[in-house]
């Protein structure tokens, strides 16, 4: 017997799909110790942090498709998935550019529109409004996925300098899309700020 109707819904946010999520957001600060310790040694510790990141990062789609398939889509899901995506994409960013890997500039533009659409999402949230990711968005998110993933695999030792030539490549098309998207879910706030104007 339930105490409150409350209760089964917050039992209900403990299932796979979130435990997933709340274990891709514990490995991000181990992923940060292993990537900074190595300290741009290319070394045995960088090989580690790459491999986490990409597991990680890999768990998005699964926990995702868990949670649609199995009708275990709760709002702590929502909540917590964009915030563990955002910390392994942003804190990434962060310790290459502390590595001196990439540009302070690409990486505060990337942070800022990530952290800016995540609350405004969140916030339509609470308003009840459910901001879905755009095609866009989607799309956004997978190529900020292999540019980093690239970035942190240090396969040029391997192949030769070249390689990082394919990195920068990826990391432009990356921020060009980042950018973009940003401006697809401005256009969609205005629209929802005018709706909510009409209505009222």
């Amino acid at each position: 017997m339930t105490s409150s109707a409350g209760t089964p819904g917050r039992s209900a946010n403990w299932n796979l799909p979130n435990a997933i999520t709340v274990v891709r957001i514990l490995a991000a600060p181990v992923f940060f110790w292993l990537l900074l310790a190595d300290d741009g040694a290319d070394g045995p510790l960088r090989w580690w942090a790459a491999a986490l990141f990409i597991v990680a990062i890999a768990t998005d789609g699964i926990d995702g498709h868990i949670a649609r398939s199995r009708g275990l889509v709760t709002d702590l899901g929502k909540i917590l998935d964009p915030i563990a995506d955002k910390l392994l994409t942003s804190g990434a960013l962060v310790c290459l550019s502390i590595l001196g890997e990439l540009w302070w500039w690409v990486t505060i533009l990337i942070i800022v529109r990530e952290v800016g659409i995540t609350v405004w999402r969140l916030v339509e949230l609470r308003r009840g409004n459910v901001v879905p990711a755009s095609s866009g968005g989607k799309l956004k998110t997978v190529v900020q996925a292999v540019a980093i993933s690239l970035a942190l695999v240090p396969l040029w030792t391997i192949l030769g300098d070249w390689v990082l030539w394919v990195n920068w490549v990826a990391m432009g098309l990356a921020l060009v899309l980042t950018l973009w998207s940003g401006l697809l879910y401005v256009r969609d706030a205005v629209r929802l700020a005018r709706g909510a104007g009409a209505e009222s």
